[in-house]
């Protein structure tokens, strides 16, 4: 499944799920020698193989797909972990660094027939990946999100953007459609468009030989209902692309809905109404799967956050699959997604390729999910070097690069710096990851006050504040009325004692547990060597989602009843 609904009724598409042949690799090894021993499905990760438990490094796949005519064909790949290089009989074609964010790679002129893809996949970490480093949770390697593939014209819409807009009580729509030639020749193209039974009306253009073009308009929506948690109401928002003809040769589909976000008064508005976000960090992390869980499994998620009284996902620390988000639409779930970069010091901060990395996946990210409803803030570079100077200048930059794609929505980030943070005068929503009753012996709730003033003194007056993690570790089965640390029952005390602070301040807008499940982490050096496991073990759940003892404190403090 590529996504929730359809994206194409013009454009010819195919999705290559299924098994596809794969071959690990050598560091300098040629694929072209590869010996494709195994067959692996796609999308997936290779480490689901018994071969391949803790494979790390290059490894590389191959299909056979037939183009049934001759012009442009593209393939979308969702999410290549982490360094993806793709080939076309045998000839490169694209690179893209980044696991957690869509690329394209495209073939101008193919001639129908059947023909060799070949996409080489490397999840190590080097010397020229500043954001892809051994961490807090694993890196899998593989085609992990779908692929599809795209027949299509010398024209093409290549993305949508909706901003839903209400005044005077009325909802308006601002569109922009981004058009691409592909053609030596100048092209005349119109746009006809529908969504919640308006029509779209765009100015007629003619694209200059390879150009790349928005065409916007806005219109006023007489009858629809607003997105929220409640009721989560969303729309097809459908394009079609005429190339100087009578009938559409191109066309693209979105799903939006109508909701505003604001804060405003130290709150969080969600169409005016103040909300408080209640919820979890969640990593895409299976035992049986690793990070390419299945639609039905990311329902299980969304259903037990939901049965423990959550309305909220924070999808540390990467941008999450798309499908998950169109669940998260469809079912009514808030979403802080963020940038992929976690717990970076200074010195990997100033990495050469820090700052093209960051752009990078901070532009796909907003291109790909800005129609989501579901999510309400962007997030970026959780825990980073924000106490210093020289980091200052870089969540500045970012936090302007992403303000200037979408301005719709607050931007935060999580700071675990206290008094030393420097950089919340730069966002909307001041986060604090903090952990009391587990790496120190602090009241919650007098820390939680502490961090209130410690965010006023630091450019954060005025603005909500979210608790963005807390936790501590419970591993699952291990039970003791002595109530040591690691116990189920010692976790459920950090996380009771946590909530009740919380749920009592009503100057915060938002606590995110960390984490809702256990997850698995990278075998490396240094304080990594303390988890147990090689597994952070703070989730509410374990890695197969059975609840331990701190589910039923979560579900009490959520929803308000106590059910023992």
């Amino acid at each position: 499944m590529i996504r929730l609904f359809q994206t194409n009724r013009i454009r010819q598409i195919e999705e290559l799920e299924g098994l596809w042949e794969f071959a690990t690799l050598g560091e300098h090894e040629d694929p072209a020698s590869a010996d494709y021993r195994y067959r692996l499905h796609v999308p997936g990760c290779w480490e689901v193989h018994p071969d391949l438990l803790t494979c790390q490094g290059r490894g590389v796949y191959r299909r056979r797909v037939a183009v049934s005519h001759g012009g442009p064909v593209r393939f979308l790949f969702k999410g290549v972990s982490h360094t993806a290089d793709v080939y076309w009989n045998g000839q490169h074609i694209a690179h893209h660094y980044n696991a957690y964010t869509a690329f394209e790679a495209l073939i101008e002129h193919a001639p129908p027939g059947e023909h060799e893809l070949t996409v080489v996949a490397d999840n190590s970490f080097h010397e020229d990946s500043a954001l892809h480093i051994a961490n807090d949770y694993h890196s899998y390697g593989g085609i992990i999100r779908p692929v599809v593939m795209e027949q299509l014209h010398d024209v093409l819409i290549e993305r949508i953007h909706f901003t839903p807009v209400e005044r005077n009580g009325q909802w308006h729509g601002d569109i922009r459609v981004v058009v691409r030639s592909l053609s030596e020749e100048p092209q005349p193209i119109r746009l006809a468009g529908q969504l919640a039974g308006e029509q779209l009306i765009f100015d007629h253009a003619t694209l200059a030989p390879r150009e790349i073009r928005t065409l916007q308009c806005r219109t006023r929506f007489h009858q629809v209902d607003a997105w929220d948690c409640d009721s989560p109401a969303l729309y097809l928002l459908a394009v079609q692309l005429y190339n100087d003809g009578d009938e559409p040769t191109d066309d693209l589909i979105e799903r939006v809905g109508f909701r505003t976000v604001t804060t405003a008064r130290e709150r969080i508005q969600v169409n005016g109404r103040d909300v408080v976000l209640k919820g979890f960090n969640r990593h895409e992390d299976h035992p049986m799967v690793g990070p390419s869980l299945p639609v039905p499994l990311m329902i299980s998620d969304l259903e037990l956050i939901r049965d423990m009284g959550g309305n909220t996902v924070r999808t540390s620390h990467y941008p999450n699959d798309e499908r998950f988000l169109d669940l998260c639409d469809e079912l009514g779930f808030y979403v802080w997604e963020e940038n992929h970069a976690r717990g970076l010091t200074l010195a990997q901060m100033q990495h050469p390729r820090f700052d093209a990395q960051c752009e990078q996946v901070n532009r796909e990210m907003v291109e790909q999910h800005v129609n989501h409803p579901s999510i309400i803030i962007w997030g970026i570079l959780n825990e980073c070097a924000s106490d210093t100077e020289e980091g200052r200048v870089k969540y500045k930059q970012q936090l302007e690069q992403i303000r200037a794609m979408d301005a719709s929505r607050p931007l935060t980030f999580a700071s675990h710096h206290r008094s030393r943070e420097l950089c919340f005068d730069l966002v909307d929503i001041v986060s604090f990851n903090l952990y009391p009753g587990w790496y120190g012996d602090e009241d919650p709730g007098e820390l939680c006050d502490q961090a209130r003033g410690w965010a006023d003194a630091a450019g954060g007056a005025g603005k909500p504040m979210i608790m963005s993690e807390f936790g501590g570790d419970g591993y699952y089965g291990h039970r003791d009325p002595g109530r040591a640390r690691g116990t189920e029952e010692r976790h459920a005390d950090i996380i009771a004692a946590n909530l009740k602070a919380y749920t009592e301040r009503p100057y915060l807008s938002g606590m995110l547990i960390w984490q809702f499940c256990d997850c698995r982490v990278t075998e490396s050096t240094g304080w990594l060597l303390n988890r147990a496991m090689t597994q952070n073990s703070k989730g509410i759940v374990d890695r197969y989602r059975r609840p331990k003892l701190a589910y039923h404190e979560v579900k009490k403090y959520f929803t308000g009843v106590d059910q023992t």
